[in-house]
């Protein structure tokens, strides 16, 4: 009886793998399809998880338009992705839009400028950001302006310019690089954190708003990632912090990253978590058990105080 038993399961499990098999080959060859081709936008793509974003996309066949407030190093990736081509088959010469987030004028522009590089925009990543460092108590409400309007109030003002476009052709992805603190807030990080939150709630509005007209949005949430986030963060009074956190230089690798912004996109997920165990576990914690998350909160904010002082 058993040999019998095992003979008629041992089919079945090679079936259902070989079923999972061509599921996975046949969503693998759309992701593909998808990708291919498409005018893809990204913001802050000239370091970091923004250039990491570019060499992926690229890979895959996309039209890219680059964005950034340096044109010599818009240019420099420009040339870097095109010494790609001799391994990389399908590709495109980048286009390239230089421009300024926080500036509401240069954003107008900058819009109209991205539309005429492929005569539209298929997917809009807004990856472009800036770090913060600092306790509230001594931070002016300028500083968390500034922050604002990086984080934002330039992403929002460039997906609102280019929406309409999308909404003509009714096809589109817009996908916001948000972070693990736009679910949770840490002490000494509030002016990013708020601009997270902003960001979250936004694009899930967006999201809703979008779908009578089948445009996509996508809000990944990453976690400590290895780039100079924390170095070019801005401190209470405006200046670079200047400082490689332990925990950014513990983080995941921006190539890594990257790969599953890719894999977000092309499977057009609604939202995305990347982020490890224990930060993935506090933001359930802050849902189910509010309580316990604030006071490890206020005890982490008790410890980070002294260490300073000391």
């Amino acid at each position: 009886m058993d040999v019998i038993t095992s003979a008629a399961i041992l089919p079945l499990l090679l079936g259902c793998l070989g079923v999972f098999g061509l599921f996975r080959l046949l969503q693998w060859m759309r992701m593909k399809a998808y990708l291919r081709n498409a005018v893809v936008v990204i913001t802050g793509a000239t370091s970091g998880l923004g250039k990491e974003c570019a060499k992926v996309f690229y890979a895959a066949g996309a039209k890219l338009v680059l964005c950034g407030r340096n044109t010599e190093a818009l240019e420099e990736l420009t040339q870097e992705l095109s010494a790609l081509r001799a391994t990389t088959a399908q590709t495109h010469k980048p286009r390239t839009v230089t421009f300024d987030l926080t500036d509401p004028g240069a954003i107008i522009a900058a819009a109209a400028e991205i539309l005429q590089c492929f005569g539209c925009v298929d997917i809009l990543v807004n990856n472009a950001g800036i770090s913060y460092r600092g306790a509230i108590m001594e931070t002016p409400v300028d500083v968390d302006k500034r922050v604002m309007e990086t984080n934002y109030f330039g992403p929002v003002a460039l997906t609102k310019a280019l929406l309409p476009s999308m909404i003509k052709r009714r096809q589109g992805h817009i996908i916001a690089i948000s972070s693990i603190q736009g679910k949770i807030s840490i002490p000494f990080r509030s002016a990013y954190a708020a601009s997270k939150h902003a960001t979250q709630a936004f694009f899930d509005c967006l999201r809703a708003e979008m779908e009578q007209y089948e445009i996509e949005v996508t809000v990944i949430s990453p976690g400590y990632i290895h780039t100079n986030l924390s170095l070019n963060a801005i401190t209470a009074d405006g200046s670079r912090y200047g400082v490689m956190d332990k925990t950014t230089a513990q983080g995941r690798s921006p190539v890594a990253v990257a790969r599953d912004v890719l894999a977000a996109v092309g499977k057009k997920k609604k939202e995305v978590v990347l982020a490890g165990l224990l930060p993935s576990l506090a933001v359930y914690l802050r849902a189910l058990a509010p309580g316990l998350f604030f006071s490890l909160m206020a005890s982490r904010a008790r410890k980070e105080r002294k260490s300073k002082d000391s």
